[in-house]
């Protein structure tokens, strides 16, 4: 079975829940840090497949990238530049993201994890 990649930002309290809750089911995982190296062009357009998310559900709208961008340049953005944008800045991405198999999950939402790591 593969390991879990993980993109998380240190600083974000919802990956510190996120890698608490794996840490303490003994999920053995790949860290990545996002903003170092936020997800490629070519891992975003099959991650944003894979999550059943439209691409804006993949934007941190309350980080300070969200805000400097504005509401309004990112309402009249279409998704191929959004996608773009989420290539280029770590902080903009919803976090944090999880791939494991086919699945990918944007967020940390304990249910979610549970349904894909249920307690042995």
């Amino acid at each position: 079975m593969t390991t879990p990649l993980v993109l998380s930002y240190a600083g974000c309290g919802t990956c510190k829940k996120a890698l608490k809750w794996l840490s303490d089911r003994g999920v053995a995982i790949t860290l990545r840090p996002i903003v170092d190296e936020p997800p490629t062009k070519a891992e975003l357009g099959k991650w944003i497949a894979a999550s059943g998310l439209p691409v804006r559900k993949w934007l941190n709208t309350s980080g300070q990238s969200y805000r400097t961008l504005g509401k309004e340049t990112i309402d009249a953005a279409d998704d191929a530049t959004i996608t773009r944008w989420l290539s280029e800045d770590g902080k903009l991405v919803k976090r944090p993201v999880l791939v494991h198999g086919g699945k990918v999950l944007v967020g940390f939402k304990e249910e979610q994890y549970d349904a894909l790591f249920p307690k042995r």
